[in-house]
């Protein structure tokens, strides 16, 4: 069984329930990620994979339209 750096179990972590949270918490939390994502990804230029992954994509929904 995998073990981390705390000695805690990945089974029991896996398991554990989440806390629940109240709207005014998720709203703090969506905004803080959303800042965080902004400042680290957003400002960087794409990769060529990713790229690459959108033009198929790009080209997978013209071949779905043109055989619906």
């Amino acid at each position: 069984m995998a073990q981390l750096a705390s000695n805690c179990a990945v089974d029991r972590l896996a398991d554990a329930p989440l806390p629940g949270l109240t709207g005014e918490t998720r709203d703090r939390l969506g905004r803080a990620l959303r800042e965080v994502y902004v400042e680290t990804c957003e400002s960087r230029p794409i990769t060529d994979v990713q790229v690459e992954l959108l033009l198929r994509l790009r080209q997978k929904e013209r071949d779905r339209r043109r055989g619906a």
